[in-house]
This record gives structure tokens, sequence and C-alpha cells, in this order.
């Protein structure tokens, strides 16, 4: 089976590098992604790195086309497994030098820095080395012993899913998604709860029903959004599920390429669920680190609500200023 697993190598390294290089060179989000990456501090530009990323996504596209056309040739085996090497060092630098940071290895997450990056170069590292040593192209081999190599497939399959950038979002969600449809919402109560007591207290006029975080109206002159939580009702919904909605938002895609931290810090403050950040405002050696604040309702999830109310500040880390920061 080490045999087969060896010679299956090229196939399996190229489903690896085909779809990174791809996401890199081809994906709208590097250019939006690059400047979250160590390689923006290595490289002080934002603007190179986001060109290196498409430089190496094109290198590893070449690489898997080599691997799947020419697995018996040693060079493209060796080529990735020095990628690998590069990648590890990379994220050695990466770990010590912007720890918060995004590793930028797929160019389509913008998780930071896991030890799941870690295991996927030396993943790379590993399968380079094997399938520099391939004996036999990799469709023979498969022809030879079908179930076998179908299994060998997918274990590898697996096993880099488990490892990808994101678990999070690829595949627990979708399991926590189902089921909640087969076994209905745990919080159900709960929002129904204080849905009756905001009612109530409207009508009986004995106070508020809702709470407004101090924040002032849009340029437009528009009120701010009110949440939905009632004033004084605590809320269930995990931090983990408020950064992942506020992820997802137009407002954060207005000023993500500012913010260049995971998650600080939060508060709830009449509810409204408060998430920090640090930024940086401006380019090269005119950047200021800012402090990027946005208040989303803390009620929200992925489960009630698609594009959630949400406000932005984006201040002056040092003397507290407010900062204008445009998409």
């Amino acid at each position: 089976m080490s045999a087969l697993a060896r010679d299956l190598a090229p196939l399996a390294l190229a489903g690896v590098l085909g779809p990174a290089g791809a996401g890199k060179l081809f994906g709208r989000g590097t250019a939006r992604q690059a400047p979250r990456t160590a390689l923006a501090r290595l490289l002080r530009d934002d603007g190179r790195a986001a060109l290196f990323l498409r430089v190496l996504g094109a290198a590893e596209l070449l690489l898997a086309a080599a691997l799947l056309a020419w697995p018996t040739t040693p060079l493209p085996g060796a080529g990735a497994a020095l990628l690998g090497v590069g990648f590890l060092g990379y994220l050695g630098y990466a770990r010590t030098a912007a720890p918060g940071s995004s590793c930028g290895c797929t160019a389509r997450q913008e998780a930071p820095l896991t030890w799941r990056a870690f295991a996927r170069a030396a993943a790379v590292l590993a399968g380079g080395a094997a399938a520099a040593l391939a004996r036999q192209p990799w469709w023979t081999a498969a022809a030879r012993h079908p179930a076998t190599a179908a299994c060998l497939v997918l274990a590898a399959a697996v096993a880099l899913t488990a490892l990808s950038a994101d678990p999070e979002r690829r595949w627990r969600m979708p399991l926590r998604r189902l089921r909640l449809r087969i076994a209905g919402h745990p919080l159900a109560a709960t929002a129904t709860a204080a849905a009756t007591a905001a009612a109530t207290a409207a009508a009986t006029a004995v106070a508020p029903a809702t709470t407004q975080a101090a924040m002032p109206p849009d340029a437009a002159g528009a009120p701010p959004p009110v949440p939905l939580t009632a004033a004084g009702a605590r809320t269930a919904v995990p931090v983990a599920a408020t950064v992942e909605l506020l992820e997802r938002s137009r407002a954060w895609q207005s000023v993500s390429r500012v913010v260049r931290s995971a998650l600080m810090d939060h508060w709830d403050d009449g509810g409204w669920r408060i998430l920090q950040f640090a930024g940086a405002y401006g380019g090269g050696t005119a950047a200021r680190p800012v402090l990027v604040l946005f208040a989303v309702d803390a009620a929200a999830s992925l489960d009630t609500v698609r594009e959630p109310a949400v406000r932005v500040s984006v201040i002056d880390a040092d003397s507290g200023a407010p900062v204008m920061a445009t998409a």
C-alpha cells in the first residue's frame, strides 16, 4: 500500500495546489485579503503583497498541472517539496512577527494563523517528497488497484478538509444548521419571551422597550438602527456567532481593509454587542494605528437575520479622535 500511496501522491498534491493556486491567481478576494497577511508586513506594501500572492498562485497551478501530466518526473515533486519548506519558513515568520494575521494560504478565508496552516505546509512537503519518488503514473496505479486507490484518495480528501483554513464555515456550520432544522432552535423560547416582554412594556408605557447605544446618526441624517434585544434582556447568542454574522455583512466589507487583527475585546451594552479590532489607517510610513469598533445587534445571528444592524466607528488608537474610513 505504501507504493500505491507514493504513486498516488502526485494526484493528491495536485488536488491541494490546484484549488489554492486558482484562488490566489483568479480570486477577487486576493487584493482584499493581502493587507491582512504577514506578507504585507514583510514586503511593507499591500500592493506588492497582493502581487506576490497572485504570482505564487500561478506557480502552484503550474506545479499542479505538471504533477498531473508528468507524475513520474521527479522535478514537479521536488518543486512542491521546496514550496512546502518555503511555506513552513514563512509561517514561522508570520507566527513570530504578526501572530494575529492571516496566512494567505488559500486567499479565500481570512482566518488567523493556526496550527492547521503548519499542518497543510507539512503535508505539501511530505506530498512533494513522495511525488518525487513515484514509479508509475497515478492513472496506472489507480487502474491496477481501483478500490484501494479510491479509499486512499477519499482519506486524503477528508484529511485535507479537516485541515482547511476555516472548518467552522466549511463543514461545522452546515452540520449545526442541519441539526437546528431537525431539532429546532434552542433559543426560540428565549426570543419569544424577549419579544413578548418588549411588546408588554410598550403597551403599558411603564418603561421603554428597547435602549439604543449612544451612537450618532449616519451622514444622511437617518437615525441609527435600534437593536432587537429588549433592555435588560440577556442574550445567549455566542460571541463567535456574532463575529461570523459581522464578517458576512456589508459594514464589515466596507472597512475590512483597515482591520489588522482578530477580535481583541467585546462587551454588551443596551442591546448592542460591541466588537473591538485593531487596525491600521493609511499606507506606508503614514499608516497610523486605529481601533475599529463594530456595534452589532446582540440578539442577531445567521439563523435570525441575513443583514444585521451594524454601526462602525474607527478611532485613532493614540488620540481617540475619530477617523474617517471609506471602502
